[in-house]
């Protein structure tokens, strides 16, 4: 493997909060407690974690429950045990997306078994923890998936569906996974990943444990843990975190407000929307996920008006119908685990810029937040394109119309290339001599006759588009070049990591891929990877 890195600020879509995250800008500083290096302030930030002994027996106990139901390995138990003689841990998650979901996914857990692996050896014992967002409702967003074929991505999706607004942990495959998981098979051919994912997608599975089954093969050689915070017991630890929320509900609604409006004032942007009736619970009723809101001194559960009191003796009850939103989540984690801290994409980077105010109110700590690793294969084929033409992912950006153009170009007849070229060169030198003159004449024109030159660049430039568009209807080569290297790098006019499943590149090229990817990952860069394979 051969890597280069991209800064994210080439990337299309990168937001200015996240760039000034990367960059450790004293702008972004007061909205996150530490910069993105690691290694760092690792030391320092175990004095402030606080872990109750109690707690991490039971959170300990139910772990190594799920992942011995699971198959993990007996590094990953091992791993366990070592949480429950006072590990501290780096966590990263995500939803449970088909087959393992997109490549970052992949990306997360290797990230996330670098990093304890990395602290470890500087002295902190540290275990790996994956947290598998099981109590998600969004089954559209998880339920598909994409793998390279022969005619570009081909696309899988789970037929399962569920009830409307059920939390995908809830969902379980019927024998309609099975075509599927078929499908997909054969076109990775009968690999070892392949069998991994008969082993786990099948009748009887949830979204949640089939991935969960995935990873726990994927990951056995270095002992990732695996969590599943849907399950009863886990809840139940949690269930103290739910009663604060709920008890301090208008409080922590004004108080992420006022962290919004700050945010706005910085120049950024608030990732999650808070609105004055806004609470940071869900409840289950008859099946669906339902946001709680706030309606004066009582709450609303979909339709349904219900007092403070009586949601408090739920609660008390048993805490498995309730879960956390998106900002009271990490709090949630980081009120079962002893973390470190966690790792996630630029979404998330976001979303903890507001989240700060309610781990201070709610723990009396913030966890800090690191960019997870980000990176694009590049492929053997893909590669020969990139230099035969002199590209570079950047270059892929702008869609796939203008790389065709851009390809084209390249392959018009030497002749029309030659009297193009001599044009441009014609056109620079004679408006030089014109400059020249006209500085000593009246230097007010000289800029007239600047605009006056990117004018006559512009219309040449627009000739040579036209006289590429016409070569490409002539020649179909650099069309299917063109066609190749944005399915393959920039599919969708999006990152390769985010559309392309990321069990194809162990299948393609064995499990080894893997090890050579942990090998190659490199924890202090922050930006994007570019990786030949």
């Amino acid at each position: 493997m051969k890597a280069q890195c991209l800064p994210f600020r080439q990337i299309p879509h990168t937001t200015r909060l996240f760039t000034d995250y990367l960059s450790a800008s004293p702008k972004v500083q007061p909205f996150y407690p530490r910069s993105p290096q690691f290694a760092q302030w690792v030391n320092d930030e175990t004095t402030r974690v606080s872990y109750d002994a109690g707690r991490r027996e039971r959170v300990a106990a139910i772990l190594e429950r799920q992942n011995q139901t699971w198959g993990s390995s007996a590094k990953t138990l091992a791993n366990i045990a070592c949480l429950r003689r006072g590990a501290y841990a780096v966590v990263t998650g995500q939803q449970v997306g088909l087959f393992g979901g997109p490549a970052f996914s992949l990306y997360k857990a290797l990230h996330v078994l670098k990093l304890a692996a990395e602290a470890t050896a500087a002295g902190v014992d540290c275990v790996p923890i994956f947290w598998l967002a099981t109590q998600d409702h969004d089954v559209a967003e998880i339920r598909s998936t994409s793998l390279p074929g022969p005619e570009g991505g081909q696309k899988f999706v789970a037929p399962t569906e569920g009830a409307p607004d059920a939390p995908v942990g809830n969902i379980q495959f019927g024998a309609e996974i099975e075509p599927v998981v078929d499908q997909a098979a054969a076109l990775l051919g009968e690999t070892a990943v392949a069998a991994f994912l008969r082993e786990s997608y099948r009748p009887g599975e949830s979204y949640g444990t089939a991935f969960a089954r995935l990873f726990a093969r994927l990951f056995a050689d270095w002992g990732l843990i695996l969590m599943d915070a849907s399950d009863g017991e886990m809840t139940d630890v949690a269930a103290p975190i739910f009663q604060a929320a709920l008890d301090q509900s208008k409080e922590l609604t004004a108080t992420l407000l006022a962290r919004n409006a700050e945010l706005e004032a910085a120049g950024y942007h608030a990732q999650v929307k808070v609105t004055p009736s806004s609470t940071l619970l869900f409840t289950l009723r008859k099946g669906a996920r339902v946001p709680l809101h706030q309606d004066g001194e009582s709450f609303l559960a979909g339709a349904e008006k219900v007092s403070a009191s009586d949601l408090r003796q739920q609660i008390e009850a048993g805490s498995r119908n309730f879960s956390a939103n998106v900002l009271l989540r990490p709090i949630v984690q980081d009120y079962l685990l002893p973390t470190l801290a966690y790792i996630g994409g630029a979404a998330e980077v976001a979303y903890f810029a507001q989240v700060a105010v309610v781990y201070q109110q709610l723990l009396g700590r913030i966890t800090p937040i690191l960019p997870r690793f980000s990176a694009t294969m590049v492929e053997p084929k893909p590669q020969t394109l990139l230099e035969r033409y002199e590209l570079s992912l950047p270059d892929l950006f702008h869609g796939p119309d203008p790389l065709r153009e851009r390809l084209a170009a390249q392959v018009l007849p030497a002749e029309l290339q030659s009297a193009f070229d001599r044009a441009e060169k014609s056109l620079a030198e004679s408006l030089a001599g014109v400059k020249s003159a006209l500085d000593r004449l009246d230097k007010t024109l000289v800029e007239a006759a600047g605009n006056a030159e990117g004018k006559m660049r512009h219309q040449l430039e627009q000739i040579r588009a036209k006289a590429a568009r016409a070569e490409l209807q002539k020649s179909e080569v650099a069309g299917r070049h063109a066609d190749l290297l944005s399915h393959a790098l920039f599919p969708n006019k999006t990152l390769q990591e985010r559309e392309v499943a990321g069990i194809y590149f162990p299948s393609r090229y064995g499990l080894e891929f893997l090890k050579d990817l942990y090998e190659n990952i490199r924890t202090e860069c922050v930006d994007h990877q570019v990786i030949s394979l």
